[in-house]
């Protein structure tokens, strides 16, 4: 029997110029051997020929630059988003568009939670919430004690941010109004909301949920990482980065055990978080150099990115904006990491020679991000560095000119033009500022290298929603947001491939179909390239190939909890 497999296609997209379209793939021990048409497969030798992609398109492995493996893992506790949600077992969780229907489904869980016999001190924790489309009501203890005063209660907010406590959660962690921690919401009279920003103020509640843990905070598990990978091969995703991992030893438990696994389907990329966490920098690059040393050559998990934060989160009101700020007027965001902090962490990891992801959601902090990067490369220059802004959603033209001279990339934040376009044009930045938002077209004309991501779960995992995002920036209301700023779907199929591969120094691995490169295969029933650009979202996908191994969406579904 032939070493080699040739596969057969419809049409093969391979992102590569030279030989944009093929029809043919030949793999070998798990890499692309060739790609062309039939004779040029001959010409190596004996093959077996598979036909099941026939009538199929086949394009690169899609990379998703910017997400969590908790997209996986969530899905133990129950969702209260505001938009329809598909889960890795298939199921449809429906949106709750009132707060009124928020409070019920916790109170009916709570309820049932009673009469089931739970401890009355067992946290009910749900997630997805984001109060930005209630208008000006904001979820305080008053709402969440309706649904509960006995069991502590804890809602995670779809971007990571923010959390909403009822009384007796902040009985437990100890809030009260003499709390003295920036993000700690308070009414007019001193006595805390229950909302908490940033993860300082989040903490005192975290490290009392114990392994439960919340939302974006909880542990990692294995079940979260095979429902990962169920949602991955459902999207097309080959290779995902974790854009924040404490890498400690619980977490190289589970992401070894997962990525050891003949059946694993994601490669994952673990960016090692340098901020709020048990590392200073100069221990941070012990450790990222012992994992490296212990564990690097894996094919499916990678290291040498960090990740790196400066603010929060626009629709949270918690990211730093320049004059003239908020546009309803909030006052500005929270530096979750000092500037002076930032860049003297960031210049311990640049000289350590690893590759840094940095949180800029606001442009003031990507103007301190970028002005702190030119003097660390100043002192200590190096080429071909990668270091990457990720979200960087209100970067203008002159940061964008100002992050190609200093060989910086951007990975942008696509899909918050269709889930929050409407409330930035009439809350956070007003309309002309949201016009320009996630400046995808500023970037390439400024020769910055381009990725775009979804950071799940804060939204879906699903790079082809993440390219129909950027290629039509459509809001959820139908309105389109700065046509000026829209790319080509070719464009857009390249920063959720080789763009995204380069952000993460894997370009000459995967991102596309080329001799001597992996065997990563995003299968799908329709073309990209044929299609009507605004049915991009709707493409199919049968599966994924990740280095040679075939795995079929339907079949990886995956019930987590």
């Amino acid at each position: 029997m032939s070493d080699t497999t040739v596969y057969v296609a419809k049409k093969i997209i391979t992102m590569n110029p030279r030989q944009p379209e093929a029809t043919h793939l030949a793999v070998r021990d798990g890499r692309i051997l060739a790609v062309g048409d039939l004779a040029w497969m001959q010409a190596w030798g004996e093959y077996q020929l598979d036909t099941r992609f026939a009538d199929q398109v086949l394009m690169p492995g899609l990379v998703e630059g910017h997400c969590h493996l908790k997209e996986g893992g969530m899905w133990v506790f129950p969702y209260v988003g505001w938009f329809d949600r598909t889960g890795p077992d298939g199921r449809l969780w429906q949106g709750l568009q009132s707060m009124d229907a928020v409070v019920d489904a916790m109170k009916a869980t709570a309820d049932a939670w009673d009469a089931a016999g739970k401890p009355a001190d067992e946290p009910l924790v749900v997630w997805g919430f984001d109060p930005i489309y209630f208008g000006q009501e904001r979820m305080s203890v008053l709402h969440l004690d309706r649904a509960s005063r006995t069991r502590p209660l804890v809602v995670c907010h779809s971007n990571g941010h923010l959390m909403n406590v009822n009384s007796r959660m902040m009985a437990m962690a100890g809030i009260t109004r003499d709390t003295d921690i920036q993000g700690v919401v308070k009414f007019a009279d001193g006595e805390p909301t229950g909302e908490l920003q940033e993860p300082a103020a989040m903490f005192p509640v975290a490290r009392r949920l114990g392994p439960s843990g919340s939302g974006l905070l909880a542990p990692m598990d294995d079940d979260g990482m095979r429902g990962f990978g169920a949602i991955a091969c459902m999207r097309g995703v080959t290779t995902a980065t974790d854009l924040v991992n404490q890498l400690a030893d619980h977490d190289m438990q589970v992401l070894l055990g997962a990525c050891e696994r003949d059946d694993y389907n994601v490669r994952v990329v673990p960016a090692f978080k340098a901020f709020h966490g048990t590392w200073g920098a100069k221990d941070g690059v012990a450790r990222i150099a012992q994992l490296s040393e212990q564990h690097g050559g894996k094919d499916k998990l990678r290291f040498g990115v960090v990740k790196m934060m400066l603010d929060g989160s626009i629709q949270g009101f918690s990211a730093r904006l320049r004059w003239p700020g908020y546009f309803n007027g909030a006052p500005n965001g929270i530096w979750v990491t000092s500037p002076a902090q930032f860049e003297a962490d960031f210049e311990a990891y640049h000289r350590a020679g690893l590759t840094i992801h940095v949180h800029t959601n606001g442009d003031e902090a990507s103007l301190v991000a970028i002005d702190a990067i030119e003097r660390v490369l100043a002192r200590a220059p190096r080429t071909d560095h990668r270091h990457t802004l990720q979200h960087g959603q209100m970067i203008d033209a002159a940061l964008f000119q100002r992050m190609a001279a200093l060989g910086l990339c951007a990975n942008l934040f696509a899909n918050h033009v269709y889930y929050w376009g409407d409330q930035h044009a009439q809350m956070t930045m007003g309309p002309d500022r949201a016009a320009r938002m996630d400046a995808c077209a500023s970037a390439l004309a400024h020769g910055v290298p381009l990725a775009i991501h979804s950071d799940a779960p804060v939204t879906p995992l699903g790079p082809l929603f993440t390219a129909w995002c950027a290629v039509n920036r459509r809001t959820a209301s139908g309105q389109v947001l700065g046509a000026s700023e829209c790319i080509s779907v070719p464009q857009a199929l390249h920063a959720i491939t080789l763009g995204a591969a380069w952000t993460l120094k894997l370009d000459s691995e995967i991102g596309s179909l080329e001799c001597g490169k992996r065997a990563d295969l995003c299968i799908m029933e329709d073309d990209p390239l044929a299609i009507d650009p605004m049915a991009l979202k709707d493409v199919r996908v049968w599966g994924t190939m990740l280095s040679g191994r075939v795995f079929e969406a339907t079949s990886m579904r995956y019930s987590v909890g």
